[in-house]
């Protein structure tokens, strides 16, 4: 297993579920791991690239779609999972601290996120081509 951020080869590219398998063999054809889990996108996703089993964690402060946390529990499985929390606590919070910008933060990405299909059509723009 392997796990990076964005792509074996690069911190802040892009590709989603969506993103056409001709696109992505180029980023983990080299890869020896079997399996590659990532993120960036925020957004879960169980996918295949060529033989390799790609997926998306998702993201626990910052989601795209539903609110809450979302996350992997690895083992001889890969499950994912998802929890609700307090999302006014966590607002309040966060506006609490001297984050640049941290009631649009809160209020934005905690409170009521952007939907993952407006988040999907923003990726395309910038995705691996």
């Amino acid at each position: 297993m392997l796990f990076c951020h964005a792509t074996p080869r690069n911190d802040t590219e892009i590709f989603t579920s969506q993103t056409p398998e001709q696109n992505l063999i180029p980023v983990f054809e080299n890869v020896a791991a079997d399996v590659v889990v990532c993120g960036h996108t925020h957004i879960q996703f169980d996918r295949m690239v060529g033989k390799k089993r790609v997926v998306n964690a998702g993201s626990v402060g910052m989601p795209f779609g539903k609110t809450g946390a979302d996350w992997l529990l690895l083992g001889p499985d890969i499950e994912f999972c998802h929890t609700d929390y307090d999302l006014q606590q966590a607002a309040k919070e966060i506006r609490l601290t001297e984050y640049p910008g941290a009631d649009a933060f809160a209020s934005n990405n905690v409170i009521n996120p952007p939907s993952e299909q407006e988040m999907l059509a923003a990726f395309q723009k910038s995705e691996i081509r």
